[in-house]
């Protein structure tokens, strides 16, 4: 196969993947706490797939992961008790079946045994671990510091936790993120707690509408090109053909 064809594909690769990411961005662009996604790529110098005139090494173009943009999403009130939502850069932290999760995703809930956990169950964890209520003691406050309080009695606190460096942080199952290096992260206290918000998607979906065309027309373009190379390579053989 032609270098330029093994080029071109390795590009292809690339962009089907990059408009996987931009579908499940605009996918997600309601989703509570959602941080948008964009691919990283890399090239890879390697030798030819044969002995011609041309650059030497040639450069393939290889997926080199996900970013992850956390920059803080619009709030809205939804004026639930347990709706949560973060001012700032920390992160609620669950406790699920699979250890230890961090999400922005504040739509929490009181389960039958007075528990504060995320909708799926999972329970949220404050200062002490779990935080649990008495629903017969009446309404809860949750201050901005995370401080959660019943019949003006305080009774847990709203874990909010910190990480220096957030691309330590790695999808999880639903909106829940995994901390994937040894270091732990450090309780926050410069964020709020807004009691009664949620915060939404950073998802732009006009931009992300704009990237999918993009990449549609960089797509059409490499499909071109190989069309080009393979049909430049058929007239080479035709001809060589006739002058043999």
């Amino acid at each position: 196969m032609d270098n330029t064809l093994y080029i071109s594909l390795s590009r292809q690769m690339t962009l089907r993947r990059e408009m996987d990411i931009i579908a499940n961005n605009i996918a997600n662009v309601d989703t509570t706490g959602f941080k948008v996604e964009n691919l990283m790529v890399r090239t890879e110098p390697a030798a030819p797939a044969r002995m011609a005139d041309g650059p030497n090494p040639i450069k393939f173009v290889l997926d080199d992961g996900v970013a992850r943009d956390f920059t803080q999403g619009s709030m809205r009130a939804t004026g639930a008790t347990f709706d949560l939502a973060i001012e700032g850069k920390g992160f609620f932290k669950v406790e699920t079946e699979a250890g230890t999760r961090y999400t922005r995703d504040g739509r929490f809930t009181l389960s039958p045994e007075g528990k504060i956990t995320t909708q799926e169950g999972d329970a949220v964890q404050g200062e002490s671990g779990e935080i649990v209520l008495d629903p017969a003691k009446g309404q809860v406050a949750i201050a901005k510091d995370g401080t959660v309080s019943q019949a003006g009695e305080k009774v847990g606190k709203v874990g909010v936790y910190l990480f220096d460096d957030r691309s330590v942080l790695d999808k999880d199952r639903g909106n829940l993120l995994k901390n994937t290096s040894n270091s732990e992260p450090t309780p926050d206290t410069v964020s709020r707690v807004q009691q009664g918000m949620l915060e939404g998607s950073n998802v732009n979906p006009i931009l992300q509408i704009t990237r999918m065309i993009e990449v549609s027309r960089a797509y059409e373009s490499v499909v071109k090109t190989m069309e080009n190379t393979a049909d430049l390579s058929r007239r080479a053989v035709e001809r060589l053909g006739r002058v043999a």
